[in-house]
């Protein structure tokens, strides 16, 4: 079993690990689509939605051409969904199938955990949000007070790039092998891992992960799993 005895900070992903993207999402994509009849289910579109999310994000950082931000990459990577399934990607549907990300809500269990973990370990966000939608989100949708909030647009790239673990660890004062990044994407933790950090992924949906020598140091289930492995 692994040993966190070095460990001072837990940096959390907030999209998909803190928040529930999908069950927060896939109501107001239901809605819009039978508004079309389309030929597709929420859960569907939500899924392809959200995978060229990421093909988005990791074209803006390899690119270097700019750091477009968080929102930026949802919304191209809708605009991108809404054609592959024959909707019309019209400023107004886009609007409309954006306004759900104002309603994102956290995984029933993690505010009773973070209340546990506050007590060993400081715990900070690090999320590829935008500051001024970080603020918005932690602050109306989590409500949690958090140790800090750490957005990856102060150095200009998505995780998994490694200027983001390294600068949030500076930032806390940290080394990098006293921060332990949990995460539900595995991406993060292999670019956390590959920067030095210890890993925890919270694997709610039974993934696989991928084959490469930076493996977690603890898998769990859910935010109380979690409490569980780190207290």
């Amino acid at each position: 079993m692994a040993n966190f005895v070095a460990t001072k900070a837990l940096t959390f992903d907030l999209f998909g690990t803190i928040l529930d993207l999908g069950g927060s999402l896939t109501p107001f994509i239901d809605e819009s689509l039978n508004a079309r009849a389309a030929d597709v289910s929420a859960d569907e579109f939500w899924a392809q939605w959200r995978y060229r999310q990421r093909i988005e994000q990791y074209q803006d950082t390899i690119m270097m051409l700019g750091h477009s931000g968080y929102l930026e990459t949802v919304r191209r990577a809708l605009h991108y969904t809404l054609r592959g399934n024959s909707i019309d990607a019209s400023p107004d549907t886009v609007k409309e199938f954006m306004r759900g990300w104002r309603q994102l809500s956290p995984f029933p269990e993690v505010l009773d955990a973070l209340s546990r973990l506050q007590s060993q370990y400081q715990l900070v966000v690090l999320s590829n949000g935008d500051p001024s939608f970080l603020e918005y989100l932690v602050k109306e949708r989590v409500a949690w007070d958090f140790g800090d909030v750490i957005s990856v647009t102060s150095v200009g790239a998505f995780k998994p790039h490694p200027a983001v673990y390294r600068a949030a660890a500076g930032k806390l004062g940290l080394e990098v092998n006293e921060c332990l990044m949990v995460s539900a994407n595995s991406f993060d933790i292999i670019g956390a891992r590959a920067c030095g950090f210890s890993g925890a992924f919270v694997n709610r949906y039974g993934l696989p992960y991928e084959d490469t020598s930076y493996q977690p140091d603890v898998t769990v289930r859910d935010f109380t799993e979690l409490a569980e492995a780190l207290l």
